[in-house]
């Protein structure tokens, strides 16, 4: 695999064959990346009287959650081992034939601020809102700004285009297309729903 330089991502997006939308600004292109910005919707988790979460439990996941909308000028604020979902502010669209990795920025890990906790693949053939998993590890609460750049996407090239890329029929993306922050669909898993 390789890594795309500043060069090729911007002629696979002036070719059309990578999309992110809107990017209002070429200085969004790093050398080998491109900084994502935070959407205006996130997800925090209820305080519940379960003793756990059970992915096999047929309630619906997105039911131990709440959504907040920050008003534009307004901060989100993240406490100290807090977890929140949002997305990019940017809708993406990847080719059979790449794969992309969140990545949290720096300025971002200085401030004990995390941007995936683990799902930090883009799979070949994804398209949507890419959803962040933002975790605050550090000792103070932190503001968090709507349209701020909070990733970057980094972008490597296969060894040959995907068969069954992320969206075909074939396959269970639960997450194709998504505009908004959602609730884990683990549920939908085929080895949980196994008899």
């Amino acid at each position: 695999m390789a890594i795309l330089s500043d060069r090729d991502i911007k002629k696979y997006l002036n070719e059309g064959k990578i999309t992110i939308d809107p990017l209002e600004d070429e200085k969004q292109i790093q050398p080998s990346s491109v900084d994502m910005r935070l959407g205006d919707e996130f997800k925090v988790f209820k305080v519940i009287r379960k003793p756990f979460i059970d992915p096999k439990d047929p309630e619906d996941l997105a039911s131990y959650m709440e959504s907040t909308i920050v008003p534009e000028g307004d901060a989100f604020i993240i406490h100290p081992n807090e977890f929140a979902l949002a997305t990019t502010y940017e809708y993406v669209k990847i080719p059979d034939d790449l794969v992309a990795r969140v990545e949290g920025r720096s300025s971002m890990g200085r401030l004990g601020v995390t941007m995936h906790v683990t799902a930090g693949f883009i799979d070949p053939g994804f398209e949507g809102r890419i959803t962040l998993e933002i975790s605050n590890i550090g000792a103070m609460p932190v503001a968090l700004y709507p349209g701020q750049r909070v990733c970057q996407l980094v972008f490597e090239t296969m060894t040959s285009p995907s068969e069954l890329p992320y969206g075909h029929p074939e396959r269970n993306s639960k997450y194709m297309r998504q505009r908004r922050p959602e609730s884990s669909r683990i549920k939908f898993d085929y080895e949980l729903n196994e008899k």
